[in-house]
């Protein structure tokens, strides 16, 4: 069949695995801290980069709907979910948004300070050749997050907890025009 295929290089583009979130990535190098390993999680993650559209040709006579030169992007929402199954007091502190530690104690507060938004990664194996110094990987950055999912607990009789979490990307007034997420996508090379 002519069009029951699939491309030579399949295996060269597959991203595998649910891949880590942590808070510091060298892209250039490809080197991972495992302490700079967030924590661990269960299901997967999602992240979304949506943008949202203002057609200024919508209510013009004879222009019609979604025609290139009058459309222009208003914002791009980006956001990463999924749950975590472990938990420390700094990670607690990032999911509940604004909140301090003093020990063991994390105190929520009704108020943001710069401190709260920190950029964090999530980075998966990428390509057949995905292991050793010089692994493909695809990794995401997303700048300036907040969790805006809340902090959610779930536990389950004989079961591990759960921690449902969502990071929001967000632009800064230093540099409105930088679109809160990057993409770096580097194909493995055999050793």
């Amino acid at each position: 069949m002519k069009y029951t295929q699939v491309p030579s290089d399949l295996f060269k583009k597959i991203q595998l695995n649910a891949g880590i979130i942590a808070s510091t990535f060298e892209p250039e190098t490809g080197a991972i801290t495992p302490t700079n390993i967030l924590m661990a999680t269960s299901g997967g993650c999602e992240f979304s980069a949506e943008p949202s559209f203002t057609d200024f040709g919508e209510d013009i006579d004879n222009v019609p709907e979604n025609t290139k030169e009058l459309k222009k992007i208003e914002s791009i929402e980006v956001k990463l979910s999924g749950t975590a199954v472990t938990m420390d007091t700094a990670q607690a502190k990032s999911f509940m948004a604004a909140a301090d530690v003093a020990g063991n104690k994390i105190t929520p507060r009704a108020d943001l300070k710069a401190e709260d938004f920190k950029d964090i990664w999530w980075i998966g194996d990428y390509s057949d050749e995905n292991s050793g110094d010089s692994a493909g990987f695809i990794a995401i950055k997303i700048m300036n997050a907040l969790s805006t999912g809340g902090f959610k607990v779930k536990s389950d009789d004989k079961a591990k907890g759960n921690f449902d979490f969502e990071y929001t990307g967000h632009y800064s007034i230093e540099n409105i025009e930088t679109v809160p997420y990057e993409v770096y996508i580097k194909t493995g090379e055999a050793a």
